[in-house]
């Protein structure tokens, strides 16, 4: 394993750990909206500050992009950059609903090099790094085989905090709905972009994320053998916050949806 990525992995193990103990006692959990349907509690903040020591104290010059904290490089300055988010799914976290991870990234350079995302509630833990492919619990891992969209499981989250787009994606949503075998959507992008690297969904699609969000999890679907792109068919993804992702095969047939979709209001 790389270096970098076993600190990423220490991190991880050691936010996980404190998520753990957290949810043995959900009614003890402090909730606070950071905007609508948007959550953030004690939790998320101690479980960020774990991640960022183990982080620092190995590599004191990187720059730190981390949900809670915000970014220690405002200006890009930095050469090595680790984009964080440490509880993803809240809103699943303080439900009790099992579906939230930790998500960890390094960027160098601007290019995603290593990736971490835990899932605390299994103990399934993806890691990639860049050129060396993607791992669940070190066992590769590849992206499914399907070819057919009407035969795919597709993943997908709704745009809850930016409800100007839920008209093109409510477009969308019917046309994959009528295209695909299904639609699931559990509420933790990392693990979503997770289990489309481990072939257990056929693609993904999402309006209005963030870099953290994505940033793992892009790269798992990468080193897995599969495309990611924003809704232009460019890799400007982080930077959009529009994701569309898949096996090679489906990618092409989900963005020409979700394209599609987009187009109509465009056209309008």
């Amino acid at each position: 394993m790389h270096p970098m990525l076993n600190i990423a992995v220490k991190a991880a193990r050691k936010a996980g750990a404190i998520i753990n103990r957290a949810s043995l006692d959900l009614d003890l959990v402090q909730v606070s909206a950071k905007g609508r349907s948007d959550f953030v509690t004690q939790v998320d903040h101690a479980a960020e500050a774990a991640i960022i020591e183990t982080l620092k104290a190995a590599y004191p010059k990187h720059a730190i992009l981390a949900e809670e904290s915000g970014a220690s490089d405002p200006h890009g300055e930095a050469e090595y950059v680790w984009i964080i988010d440490p509880l993803d799914g809240t809103t699943n976290f303080i439900h009790g609903f099992p579906q939230y991870a930790v998500s960890i990234a390094l960027q160098h350079r601007g290019q995603l090099t290593q990736a971490v995302v835990y899932d605390p509630t299994r103990n399934e833990l993806f890691t990639a790094s860049r050129g060396r492919g993607a791992f669940l619990n070190d066992r590769r891992i590849r992206v499914s085989r399907r070819t057919q969209l009407r035969e795919c499981l597709i993943g997908t989250g709704f745009p809850f905090r930016q409800l100007e787009h839920l008209d093109d994606y409510l477009r969308i949503f019917k046309r994959v709905t009528e295209e695909s075998a299904g639609i699931r959507r559990a509420g933790a992008a990392s693990l979503d972009l997770a289990y489309v690297a481990a072939g257990r969904l056929d693609g993904f699609w999402e309006f209005g994320l963030s870099p953290w969000d994505m940033a793992a999890g892009a790269l798992l679907i990468l080193e897995a053998g599969g495309f990611v792109a924003d809704f232009d068919d460019t890799p400007n993804y982080l930077q959009s916050g529009n994701i569309v992702c898949g096996n090679p095969k489906v990618f092409a047939q989900l963005l020409k949806l979700v394209r599609a979709g987009r187009s109509v209001r465009a056209a309008a």
